[in-house]
């Protein structure tokens, strides 16, 4: 199983301008990340689906990103 790993965060102005603001209120230098997942963005109804089939079947599953 693949956990998911972090990468640097895309900030828009105004998140990078908060987390200046943070870095100044702080005292230190701060560094935004973002989690980078392998599983596959599910609907609520595919979720839904997914946990029947757990159900049914006695297992855990997991939906990675083709």
């Amino acid at each position: 199983m693949t956990a998911p790993t972090l990468r640097p965060a895309e900030l828009d102005d105004t998140a990078l301008a908060k987390v200046r603001a943070l870095e100044s209120q702080l005292g230190v230098p701060l560094v935004a990340y973002a989690p980078q997942t392998p599983y596959a963005p599910l609907t609520d109804a595919q979720v839904a689906e997914l946990q029947r089939a757990e159900a049914e079947l006695g297992v855990q599953l997991l939906a990675y990103r083709p």
